[in-house]
């Protein structure tokens, strides 16, 4: 595979535009074809992920989606299902298609009514100003950026000669568990919906549920692929199915080295599990701790709350064969070895200082225990996190 550019508008057949006013913004992405999602389990879903849900269920295609950010329409009751109803019905009056085939999405602030008349005045506009060029997607990836310091993009071109691309948003309240993040990717191929799906949830386990940037799970994530069959091309299902892999595991490192006030990625690697889910847990509880985070902010290489995640993990777990290991991916510092704590060098020391005053930070555990491996993102914890959070609705 090769990169390509043009965002989700690389894709044939997908045109796109948006527009950023203050908190206010409105996205619009026109695409025909298969389509599949995967939704929060948060039990508080908003009212765009019903609307959303009950139209892919029952048609399993999409026509077009309009998304806003500013506003979640979360927790807003009936209204809100109403409201998100009304989003998909302007859209298609616009477009002259039908509503059932509209997707919608909301990002923001939970617990107050979608401003649907903001949405009205201004969405003739942004249809008017659709573009099948890189500008339509970077246009439309701006639009849904709510805390994000950074558009979230990416377009690659397989060997088969098909294209998959895809936009994000999220920084904060980030541990997907479909599947606030969104994610809605596009793809040329020639492909029924049923194998989309099944090929988006492998993806969305090995990329956005491997995230964690706070813990807290959103009402309102959502990804979203859809196929529109431009290059005419039916592609082998593994050749797609790791263009997928890669195009949601870079847009998931992108989320995590944005999160809120973050200063540094960090990587988790955990190899030697004994089932994957073990490696899964364990990866996850490394980049989910408030103490590891916060160690790797303040550059201190207290490798003892990584084995103390590790250990409370709920994978299975052997202290007496557990390695542990700090890397900056050019040099690596073993700080435990079979349960074992190594010397250190004074060139040892200097090097652990550099890995750990480093832009993203690799965290390697061998379990010891079996085959099983499993890699997770995450970041820092900062003072910058306690104040957007602190002043986020005010």
């Amino acid at each position: 595979m090769k990169s390509a550019d043009g965002g989700i508008c690389a894709v044939k057949g997908v045109k796109a535009w948006g527009i950023k006013s203050g908190k206010m913004g409105l996205g619009v992405i026109v695409a025909e074809g298969n389509a599949a999602g995967m939704f929060t389990r948060n039990r508080v879903i908003a009212a765009p992920l019903v609307v959303t849900k009950e139209h892919l269920q029952k048609h399993g295609r999409l026509s077009a989606l309009i998304v806003n950010s500013g506003n979640a329409n979360a927790f807003t009751g009936e209204q809100g299902i109403v409201d998100a109803r009304e989003m998909a019905c302007m859209l298609a009056d616009e477009l002259s298609i039908d509503s059932e085939h509209v997707a919608v999405a909301s990002t923001g602030v939970i617990g107050r009514r979608l401003d649907t008349k903001w949405i009205c005045s201004n969405l003739s506009g942004v249809v008017a100003s659709l573009r099948a060029d890189h500008e339509g997607s970077h246009a439309v990836a701006r639009s849904i950026m709510t805390t994000d310091t950074t558009m979230k993009e990416i377009a690659i071109e397989l060997n088969s000669g098909i294209r998959i691309g895809a936009i994000a948003k999220g920084a904060g309240m980030i541990e997907p568990n479909m599947g606030t993040m969104l994610c809605f990717a596009y793809t040329d191929a020639k492909m029924p919906t049923e194998l989309l799906h099944e090929c988006l949830t492998k993806a969305v386990d090995k990329s956005f549920n491997m995230v964690v940037v706070d813990g807290d799970t959103s009402t309102n994530d959502m990804v979203l692929l859809t196929a529109t069959g431009g290059s005419g091309i039916q592609p082998l299902t593994t050749d797609f199915q790791q263009g997928l892999d890669h195009v949601l595991i870079e847009l998931g490192k992108m989320i995590a080295a944005d999160g809120e006030g973050a200063t540094r990625l960090i990587e988790a690697n955990v190899t030697g599990a004994l089932s994957d889910e073990d490696a899964r847990l364990a990866a996850k509880a490394i980049v989910r701790s408030p103490l590891v985070k916060s160690a790797v902010f303040g550059k201190d290489p207290n490798w003892g709350r990584v084995t103390a995640a590790v250990g409370y993990s709920g994978a299975e777990v052997d202290q007496h064969k557990l390695s542990l290991a700090f890397s900056d991916g050019r040099d690596t510092i073993q700080l435990v070895i079979s349960g074992k704590i190594p010397g250190m060098s004074d060139d040892g020391l200097s090097i652990l200082r550099k890995i750990m005053g480093g832009t993203k930070v690799n965290i390697i555990v061998d379990l010891g225990l079996g085959m099983s491996s499993a890699t997770a993102w995450g970041c820092d914890l900062t003072y910058d996190y306690v104040r957007i959070n602190a002043e986020y609705t005010t």
